[in-house]
C-alpha cells in the first residue's frame, strides 16, 4: 500500500483538435503543463519554436504540441531530466520522438512537379483526422 501514484498519472490527456495553431493557454491544458513551464521549455529545447505574432503571443503547431506531450513524458513518466530529455530529441531527432507515438500510416507519394510539403506535420494532420473520425 506504500505505492504512490504520481499526479502525471492520474490526468488523462484530452484529444488534440484539428487546428492548425493553439494559444499557450490552449496547450498548456492540452498537455497537462502550466505555461510558464512551456516557456522554460522553449529556452531548453531547441526544437521548440512557436511562431510569435503581434505583442510576443505564441501560437503553437500540432507537431509542436505533440512534442510537448513527448517531452512531459520524458521528463514526468519516465524520470529523464532536462538535459537527457534534450540528449535523447537530438539523438533520435525531434519527428522520430514524436512518431514513435504515432500509429503506422502508408506513404502518400508526392508528385514531383509539387513543392514536397513538411511531411511530419501532414503526417500529424491527417492521424489528428483520424482520431476526431473514431
Amino acid at each position: 500500500m506504500n505505492e504512490r501514484i504520481s499526479k502525471t498519472e492520474l490526468i488523462a490527456l484530452p484529444p488534440i483538435p484539428a487546428k492548425r495553431y493553439f494559444t499557450i493557454g490552449e496547450v498548456s491544458e492540452l498537455c497537462g503543463v502550466k505555461p510558464h513551464v512551456l516557456r522554460y521549455w522553449e529556452q531548453e529545447f531547441s526544437q521548440l519554436k512557436p511562431v510569435k505574432r503581434r505583442g510576443n503571443r505564441r501560437y503553437y503547431q500540432h507537431h509542436e504540441v505533440l512534442l510537448i506531450r513527448r517531452i512531459r513524458e520524458l521528463l514526468y513518466e519516465q524520470g529523464f531530466t532536462i538535459s537527457g530529455a534534450r540528449n535523447k530529441l537530438d539523438s533520435r531527432g525531434a519527428s522520430h520522438a514524436i512518431a514513435d507515438d504515432l500509429p503506422v500510416l502508408p506513404a502518400v507519394p508526392v508528385a514531383p512537379q509539387e513543392a514536397p510539403l513538411d511531411r511530419v506535420w501532414i503526417r500529424n494532420e491527417l492521424i489528428a483526422i483520424l482520431n476526431l473520425l473514431k
